[in-house]
């Protein structure tokens, strides 16, 4: 399967439920954070090295075998402060969890899902998908650290009617970052193994936190989170 598989784990048609998900730009874009190509490129760059390095390493490991999913679940839970948060972590990962088995059927994943009726959070699932689709950490590593990213300029594009071809000009210029963030990631992924947890990045981006928090109060919303 190879890059055909990661293609389709990448691809924001699969049916994860990502797309209803702005990754903080919808508050970011309502706080005038979010204004252009150059603040999306700023606020996707910041996404990626904090809470994106810290999805694709959780990705990595779990890809890996590097560490049991729950004890990789209770690491993600440590490293995600805002309960509001928490909630779309586990919310997304089951939704991946359910396409995942439906995609790639697999006795791992169905026994995982009965053990974790609540879900587990979403890079840890995706690691375990990538596992099913018979990729690599790396590839694992890859697809996460590409979601911390497309996810907001897809939504961006929406948020303020962006020109489609300046979101994905930010998501170009971005393909160096997001190609070391997968390196560090899978290095400390595979560190897990060794080291435990504690080998896993816990970057913090509080804005984000706070940001969330408020964005989960609001009557009103076109994201869900």
């Amino acid at each position: 399967m190879g890059a055909a598989a990661l293609l389709l784990l990448a691809d924001g048609r699969f049916p994860a439920g990502a797309h209803a998900h702005s990754g903080g730009a919808e508050a970011a874009v309502r706080a005038g954070r979010i204004t252009g190509p150059v603040s999306l490129a700023a606020f996707c760059r910041g996404r990626l090295h904090t809470s994106g390095l810290v999805a694709a390493a959780l990705a990595a490991a779990a890809c890996g075998g590097a560490a049991d999913p729950g004890a990789l679940d209770a690491a993600a839970d440590a490293r995600t402060p805002s309960p509001a948060l928490r909630a779309t972590a586990r919310r997304l990962g089951r939704q991946l969890m359910r396409a995942t088995r439906a995609t790639w059927p697999s006795p791992e994943l169905d026994a995982l899902a009965g053990a974790h009726p609540g879900g587990l959070h979403q890079p840890v699932v995706l690691g375990l998908a990538a596992r099913a689709a018979g990729l690599a950490p790396r590839d694992a590593a890859a697809a996460a650290a590409y979601e911390a990213v497309s996810g907001p300029a897809t939504a961006t594009v929406r948020l303020l009617s962006l020109d489609p071809f300046d979101a994905t000009a930010v998501l170009a210029r971005l393909t160096g970052d997001l190609d070391r963030v997968a390196d560090l990631a899978t290095a400390a992924g595979a560190a897990v193994a060794a080291r435990g947890t504690d080998a896993l990045p816990a970057a913090s981006a509080p804005l984000l936190d706070i940001a969330a928090e408020a964005h989960a109060g609001w009557p009103v919303r076109l994201f869900a989170s």
